[in-house]
């Protein structure tokens, strides 16, 4: 369907691209064939079903959409294993047996789950309520909660407005309770804190800011500091009885409940086939390790949906009918979908491999689908850009239509599904505005959020995405011609709906591809969150759900930082200045191994074992026990007291060692992948440890520990550099005199002088081993690989053939040039990345500088592909400080077609198009559509100007020198240049066609107008008559071979050809 555009072009995202450069010789049919081949069940084969209002109910179902029947449990005396992918709560009522409060409301946590035989579970968990604790006052003992408690009680009821649920008792208990601040470092001396146990967690914030802000207990006026007010009632719910995200939970016999048909005592709530109860201290929370790190067959969903829209406009719920809804499920870990059917509405010629379901109104097909997301019981929901327009688009339009319990789709039976704006911002992915529906026990997996999150590509679009990382792409039907195919026949329907299941399958493609799924269920298990956290929050939940854990292991509690932005800055990572230049020698590259980590856990750097002047002399801290950061911060040494953030990173690391270790020896293919997934999780959590001290707004920033990490980065790239030198040089026997030519952040590049790659690896190896010998264990600095040649163009700019064994190089690696920019247009990368492959593989710098001229040419002359030319920019804000391009142009497009226009977050793309001198840059851009439809003139100057001059001279004046600049931007290929004329121009009104001689093309006098030839051109008429027959022949068979390749590609030999170019 024609959806938001994500993409190169600013057409929607399912549009196709302006030119299609994949690969010509791709059979259209591919998918149709891969389709027939997949696994037919007799329960549906390639069947075609039309479906009306009086059509039976069990016409459009199929027993392959349900689950396997639950088998008959005893609770007494059976236990229960599942895997939960979701966790929420809700206020409902106490259940007898169960501990907690026995007045409602009470919280309820639910767990959703599948077991290892794929039944569905719904667990309710009892007896669980929320807390924070405040410091104590002094003097404050046992006898003054009762009271205290009364007192607060009170003041929360009086603060009411309503009291939704009509709750009786607001706070439950209060307790003194002692524990050390994490904070800063303390002795051994525990505090006095009170833990206030509330009876919902709605309550937590109301009773921190009346604690804060009034008297609450007038017998002790103190300055009640709230502490772990700010963590979520699920992610406590986790920590405290050690779940973690996707793991598996066991009920054991005796200690649990079970609802619905096997116990008419207690009714089920929600859809799934076992629906039990638990008390939050009964049940057995596995670790993911060893037999317990399995996946469950988790029931994946993969849909898209087709809208008939009006020409030019994008498709509106309230008018335009949703036509196909394309639907394909896989259980995780199979290799192929098990369930492939189509919505369609009227009638549609069967498609082999797949279950067609025609139906006779939208009302019908939208009522049937919704019902078969029911029957289905999917665990994950995934497509491209389902949150933002398929699943908005389906609940409105069925709203529209007045379809009844559409909006049904989670699993809780009461509960609707509910579109809500979302705007997130972050410092990795900028301001982003995102809708969300909530599925109760469904996770929304939108693989477009996740590609943007996790990968920097120029366009998002599915067809390009699908390209990068597949190379396929999407079936061969422009937007223009849905409502068209629609109204054909069933084959013209049939056409859409090959089309709309292939943009179904693709995401299931790229998820395997990509491991997304178990990548994030193995972040979650890493982490200790939910799977839908990671997908809807950013970095810090990840870190504070550890650091919760561990605190809560060790005795701490965690403060409530405000959230206010300090003035105060530290320096970032070292970058050595570079000693620019290309190096026909083998450059060694040597790299700190977890740089950050290894920093915080070779100096015991810490919240807890941070130390101020006041504290050491308070605590009486021996100047031996204290390390001094090059920042001046201190901080207690490991043999006082182990820090938390250490601890947690020794974990972490030492989990992925061991799963590496057991990737290596594992041959099952998904166990593989999960253990991949594992270490990749592992190493993306403990590099953001660093990170989360450092967000002056987050949840628990540090400057003392951000700048005394980055400070101690800064001081070993200049040791390593200094001990290299000083090490290796003629004086201590050595050939040469080595040279650190680089250093960035982690990393040094090194110049031993020598002209073999595999002697430049010998003394990298060696020196890595020298300089770790330096530092304080876990420190370790490795030799990594080497490049030859190397070009070293500036700080972050550098390109080089990577070499990790002496005998072949593994790739060209470029880092920070426009090769891997996403800021230029296409047309610099690919030029920039030809000539590297000349300079630094074929060392021809001659055909390098050739090829060069040659696109500069080209590019003056218009003979570049307009595909090559086109900026992409991402909208992150609506308002910058200056006026700029892709802000304006967006401005310009929502003008023009609201429904298309680019929306906060999109990549708009755009095109330098001709004005008057002067004009800014940001008036010049233009929709590359746009730009097509009305042939406006390219600036083809600004180009050269401004995208390709400066990436040419930095890469060329280190090999040619000053002579670089004139050799490439002037000369003779610079001087032909030819410009495109606009469609529509001031002179245009003034214009009249007249008729010519199709023989020597004068025109034609007014009396010959009607004829084809001038009257000295009258004599040959036989001879022009034959040259047009001829002619005419020819584009004939063109057109019928044309023709025959249209039918083929639409898969139809039978049909009329509806063409979109």
């Amino acid at each position: 369907m024609n959806k938001r555009n994500f993409g190169a072009s600013q057409t929607p995202a399912k549009k196709k691209k302006l030119i299609n450069d994949s690969n010509e010789e791709d059979n259209p049919h591919s998918f149709e064939a891969e389709l027939a081949t997949m696994n037919i069940d007799e329960d549906f084969g390639d069947v075609s079903q039309i479906i009306d209002e009086e059509g039976l109910e069990e016409q459009s179902t199929s027993t392959k959409w349900s689950r396997p029947p639950p088998p008959i449990l005893d609770p007494t005396k059976d236990a229960l294993a599942f895997q939960q992918i979701e966790i929420d709560h809700y206020n409902g009522n106490p259940l007898a047996g169960m501990p907690g409060s026995r007045v409602a409301p009470v919280p309820i946590i639910r767990m959703y789950g599948v077991t290892m035989e794929g039944n569905s579970v719904c667990c309710h968990v009892h007896g669980y309520c929320p807390y924070f604790f405040v410091s104590a006052p002094a003097k404050f003992t046992e006898q003054h909660c009762r009271p205290f408690k009364e007192a607060l009680d009170a003041s929360i009821k009086k603060d009411m407005r309503t009291n939704p649920g009509n709750i009786q008792e607001t706070v439950l208990a209060v307790e003194i309770v002692y524990k050390q601040n994490l904070y800063g470092y303390t002795g051994d001396q525990l505090s006095p804190y009170l833990k206030i146990t509330l009876a919902v967690p709605r309550l937590i914030a109301p009773c921190k800011r009346l604690l804060e802000k009034t008297i609450v207990y007038p017998t002790f006026i103190h300055d009640y500091r709230a502490f772990e007010s700010n963590i979520d009632f699920d992610i406590r719910f986790m920590a405290d009885t050690n779940v973690v995200g996707c793991s598996w939970i066991e009920l054991p016999a005796g200690n649990w409940k079970i609802r619905g048909e096997f116990n008419h005592n207690l009714s089920k709530l929600s859809r799934c086939q076992l629906e039990v109860d638990v008390a939050w201290d009964s049940f057995i929370a596995h670790a993911p390790e060893g037999e317990w790190s399995k996946v469950a067959p988790f029931r994946i969903l993969s849909f898209d949906i087709e809208c008939a829209g009006r020409k030019g406009i994008f498709p509106e719920p309230d008018h335009d009918p949703v036509i196909q809804i394309a639907n394909m499920v896989i259980k995780q870990g199979d290799a192929e979908p098990f369930l492939r059917n189509i919505f369609t509405l009227n009638t549609c010629a069967p498609i082999v491999g797949c279950q067609v379901l025609s139906f006779t109104t939208e009302n019908l097909m939208l009522q049937k689908w919704s019902e078969f997301i029911r029957q289905l019981d999917p665990d994950i929901f995934t497509g491209y850009n389902i949150n933002n327009f398929d699943f908005p688009y389906l609940i409105n339009r069925a709203a529209h239509l007045k379809v009844k319990n559409f909006s049904y789709l989670g699993r809780i039976k009461e509960i609707k599904s509910v579109i809500k704006d979302q705007v997130l911002q972050s410092k990795q992915m900028g301001k982003r505005e995102n809708k969300y529906v909530n599925f109760e026990g469904r996770v929304p997996f939108d693989l477009l959020l996740v590609l943007v999150r996790d990968y920097k590509l120029r366009s998002y679009s599915l067809n390009a995405v699908s390209y990068h990382f597949l190379q396929e792409q999407k079936e061969d039907v422009h937007h223009s011609i849905i409502t068209d195919l629609q109204n054909g026949d069933n084959q013209t329907r049939r056409r859409l709906a090959v089309y709309c299941l292939k943009d179904a399958y693709l995401p299931l493609r790229l998820l395997d591809k990509l491991m997304c799924i178990i990548i994030y269920m193995e972040m979650a298990r890493v982490t200790g969150v939910t799977l839908s956290s990671l997908l809807t929050r950013g970095q810090q939940i990840k870190v504070m759900s550890q650091l919760l854990r561990k605190a809560r292991e060790k005795n701490y509690i965690l403060p409530v930082h405000s959230g206010q932005a300090t003035d105060e800055q530290f320096d970032g990572a070292t970058v050595l200045e570079p000693k620019r230049g290309f190096y026909n020698d083998p450059i060694a590259t040597l790299d700190f191994s977890s740089l950050y980590p290894s920093i915080i856990m070779a100096h015991n750097i810490c919240y807890t074992t941070l130390l101020t002047t006041a504290t050491k002399n308070a605590y009486n801290v021996n100047d031996n026990d204290i390390t001094k950061t090059p920042t001046n911060s201190m901080f207690i040494k490991n043999n006082i007291r182990k820090g938390i953030l250490p601890e947690i990173l020794e974990h972490l690391l030492s989990a992925r060692k061991k799963a590496k270790t057991d990737l290596k020896n594992e041959t099952d293919p998904l166990k593989r992948k999960v253990l991949d997934g594992r270490q990749y999780a592992l190493k993306v959590s403990a590099n953001s440890v660093y990170g989360f001290t450092g967000a002056q707004m987050g949840k628990l920033p540090c400057l003392e520990i951000s700048a005394s990490v980055t400070a101690y980065g800064r001081t070993m790239i200049d040791r390593t550099k200094d001990e290299v030198e000083a090490h290796y040089c003629i004086a201590n026997g050595y050939e040469h005199d080595a040279v650190v030519i680089y250093g960035d952040t982690d990393s040094v590049m090194v110049k031993f002088g020598t002209k073999k790659i595999e002697e430049a690896m010998k003394l990298g190896k060696e020196a890595a081993e020298y300089v770790s010998s330096k530092f304080i264990n876990p420190i370790k600095l490795e030799f990594e690989k080497v490049y030859f040649p190397y070009l070293l163009i500036n700080k972050k700019r550098y390109a080089g053939l990577y070499f990790t064994r002496p005998d072949k190089y593994d790739k060209m690696d470029c880092k920070g040039l426009e090769t891997v920019r996403r800021d230029n247009c296409p047309l610099v990368a690919n030029m920039m990345n030809t000539c590297l492959q000349k300079l630094l593989i074929e060392r021809n710098p001659d055909e390098a500088v050739d090829y060069a001229k040659q696109i500069i040419s080209d590019l003056l002359c218009n003979r570049i592909d307009i595909s090559q030319l086109i900026v992409t920019k991402e909208l992150t804000k609506t308002d910058y400080a200056a006026r700029q391009a892709h802000v304006e142009l967006a401005a310009k497009m929502k003008k023009r077609d609201p429904g298309t226009a680019p929306k906060l977050g999109d990549r708009v793309p755009y095109i330098f198009t001709s004005a008057a001198k002067g004009t800014p840059a940001y008036l010049k851009a233009e929709d590359p559509i746009y730009v097509l439809e009305n042939n406006i003139p390219i600036d083809t100057n600004y180009y050269l100007e401004n995208q390709l001059s400066k990436p040419l001279i930095r890469i060329f004046e280190p090999i040619l020198g000053d002579k670089a600049e004139s050799l490439l931007l002037r000369g003779e290929h610079t001087r032909t240049r030819s410009v495109v004329t606009s469609k529509v121009g001031a002179l245009a009104a003034f214009t009249k066609k007249k008729a010519s001689c199709i023989g020597c093309k004068s025109v034609l006098p007014a009396n010959r107008e009607k004829m084809a030839l001038c009257r000295y051109c009258e004599p040959k008429e036989i001879e022009f008559y034959q040259n047009e027959l001829y002619a005419g022949r020819k584009l004939e068979e063109k057109f019928c071979r044309l023709w025959t390749e249209c039918q083929r590609c639409q898969g139809s030999l039978h049909q009329e050809v509806l063409c979109t170019r």
